[in-house]
């Protein structure tokens, strides 16, 4: 995902790290699968943490690219042990990057839902952090020379658009609301400087961006509860829905944190409300999961009435930094409504 210096982070962890700090051996001791517990990025969300504080000179250089091969693991080791205080903490839960920019994905999925369903959308999100793809009703997007949303938004969210430029019908998203399980609140310091931590260093627009979000929604907050995703869904699915407007459970890179009970109780949820679906109250589902076949996102959807199937209307990046839509290589998609899942 051209991010070489973290890619040297993680060889260099993995290579090299020893059992000289507490955090050398929580991690060498993990119990759990670290691929599904994201437990690289939770391990260098502390490091760069401790980089924009300022507070270890020797991890500076080395975020800075200045340091290599074996030198780096020594370093590594070296840190970790002067900091395990600071770092522990950091791998006792999943990053929350709450990436901004996905919303350039998401929204790909969403104009298809209008295309088939109509222009009018009550988007409800699960995994929401701390809100910020909320502001997916906010943010202007260029895709591939396409322009969509507020043209005085502070936000343009423009990702590398590979494939012909689209054709956009009309889009009304009526309201946002979401839910998450530990919700974040950005408008807080320390909150905005942890998930600041979880940006990739090498990816100065995508802090920039998260700023300038954060200040969308101090400016105008979000509705966001605090809820287990599937009592949250069930709650939301049994509400009266206003005719002529499509309700859309969106979520992205979140569907392997829930556990498989849950996630079975919202696809049972998603079927009975897609079997009581009508032409004027219909449903949709759009998810940016990633396929570790391809090592890319896939943006999916489905739609009662509509297919008995999700169909993939794109592949992405995993911060949609760029967007491939109607990519025919994921015609396998994500078994998101299927019993059996593949790290999800």
């Amino acid at each position: 995902m051209a991010a070489p210096l973290y890619a040297e982070l993680c060889t260099a962890l993995a290579d090299g790290l020893d059992r000289s700090s507490g955090t050398g051996r929580a991690v060498l001791d993990w119990t759990g699968e670290p691929t599904r517990d994201a437990l690289p990025l939770r391990l260098i969300g502390g490091l760069h943490a401790l980089v924009l504080a300022g507070a270890d000179a020797e991890l500076a250089e080395i975020f800075a690219g200045r340091v290599s091969g074996a030198a780096l693991q020594d370093a590594l080791n070296r840190v970790l042990a002067r900091n395990d205080a600071d770092l522990l903490p950091w791998l006792d839960g999943p990053p929350q990057t709450n990436e901004a920019g996905r919303s350039g994905a998401l929204i790909v999925g969403l104009v298809e839902v209008a295309r088939r369903l109509g222009p009018k959308l009550e988007v409800l999100e699960i995994g929401s952090s701390g809100g910020l793809n909320l502001l997916i009703d906010r943010f202007r997007f260029d895709l591939g020379g396409a322009m969509l949303g507020p043209a005085d938004s502070p936000i343009t969210i423009a990702p590398e658009w590979l494939g012909p430029t689209p054709a956009l019908p009309p889009l009304e998203i009526v309201s946002t609301r979401g839910s998450d399980i530990a919700p974040l609140d950005v408008t807080d310091p320390a909150v905005e400087a942890r998930l600041a931590a979880y940006v990739w260093a090498e990816k100065p627009e995508r802090l920039e961006r998260l700023q300038a979000a954060i200040g969308m929604i101090r400016a105008r907050g979000v509705s966001l509860d605090r809820a287990d995703a599937a009592d949250w869904m069930e709650a939301r699915l049994a509400e009266p829905q206003a005719e002529g407007v499509t309700r859309v459970l969106m979520h992205s890179v979140v569907w392997q944190y829930i556990p498989d009970d849950r996630t079975a109780r919202i696809r049972a949820a998603m079927e009975a409300a897609g079997a009581r679906a009508t032409a004027s109250r219909p449903l949709a589902w759009v998810a940016m999961e990633p396929d570790r076949a391809l090592g890319e996102q896939v943006v999916s959807i489905r739609t009662w009435p509509g297919p008995a199937a999700r169909e993939v209307v794109a592949t992405a990046h995993a911060h949609a930094a760029w967007v491939r839509p109607g990519d025919a290589r994921a015609t396998e998609g994500i078994a998101l409504d299927a019993a059996a899942q593949v790290v999800l």
